[in-house]
């Protein structure tokens, strides 16, 4: 399709969250190095919040990809879960065994499993993705396991990523003593005009582009204009409008493109609304 066309060795604007096009913006920048040093801390919970598509789950993917060997992580991305399904999807995401359902097993097999990994030195890390869909049973069980811990240190860290909700969520009547153990929330914002152009040049440089000719400055205005800076949005409208391009047998991507691109996602938008109404 588009990408050889336009010189790309990759489709550089798809949907999934690939550590390899991790942006380095001051807000994506800050939020890693936040959660690197609350790992390395092992002094509670963080809490980290985001617009859907502002590249939290990119921030989670790239974690990974700097943690040593001395770090074991259990990452849970279904958050729709029963409280004995999550100590089970824990427990099955470490390679720990079990042989019975019973909560009490369940828990004994975890704790048993961190004290045998902190003998070694190992860091084990809990993260969980879209975090804003846990029942609010569930986040005071994910609260408990915090109360794993030695006279040192914690057995655990808990990261919790998700939309803004969580945070008010985490600031209900009852969950009081779960706000209190937050070390640090960090909310994750859009990106600024020239971090878009800038975000934009990086995953064309990722997936093999030589120059920075190939979306014009109007075109990034609208781009911007759409998109608001949130990555996702970002990476649809640019997806589209190569492909856009590509049917017009255009050299670069103009402003005009990128018009009749975000008119077409608009419309299909206001379409399936419109769908759901019905």
């Amino acid at each position: 399709m588009y990408d050889k066309y336009y010189g790309l060795d990759e489709k550089p604007f798809n949907l999934t969250p690939d550590s390899r096009y991790f942006f380095h913006s001051l807000k994506h920048e800050e939020a890693l190095n936040r959660l690197l040093l609350a790992i390395s801390e092992r002094n509670g919970f963080a809490v980290i919040t985001g617009e859907i598509g502002s590249g939290k789950t990119t921030v989670l993917r790239t974690l990974l990809s700097k943690l040593n060997r001395e770090t074991k992580v259990a990452l849970v991305m279904n958050t729709y879960l029963s409280k004995k399904e999550l100590l089970t999807t824990i427990l099955e995401d470490l390679g720990v065994e079990y042989t019975s359902l019973s909560k009490t097993h369940l828990l004994r097999a975890l704790n048993d499993y961190l004290v045998a990994q902190a003998a070694l030195g190992v860091n084990v890390v809990l993260m969980i993705d879209e975090a804003q869909n846990l029942a609010p049973t569930v986040l005071e069980e994910v609260r408990m396991l915090s109360n794993m811990e030695t006279e040192e240190e914690k057995l655990i860290q808990i990261i919790l990523v998700g939309q803004p909700e969580l945070r008010k969520k985490l600031l209900r009547p009852g969950l009081e003593q779960f706000s209190q153990r937050v070390v640090f929330y960090y909310h994750l914002g859009s990106l600024d005009y020239d971090e878009t152009k800038r975000y934009i040049s990086h995953r064309l440089e990722r997936s093999g582009r030589k120059g920075d000719d190939l979306f014009s400055e109007e075109a990034i205005e609208e781009i911007y204009a759409y998109s608001n800076g949130i990555p996702r949005l970002i990476n649809i409208v640019c997806h589209n409008s190569l492909i856009t391009g590509l049917v017009r047998d255009a050299d670069s991507i103009t402003g005009s493109i990128v018009r009749e691109t975000t008119g077409e996602l608009i419309h299909n938008r206001n379409s399936m609304h419109a769908e759901k109404i019905c």
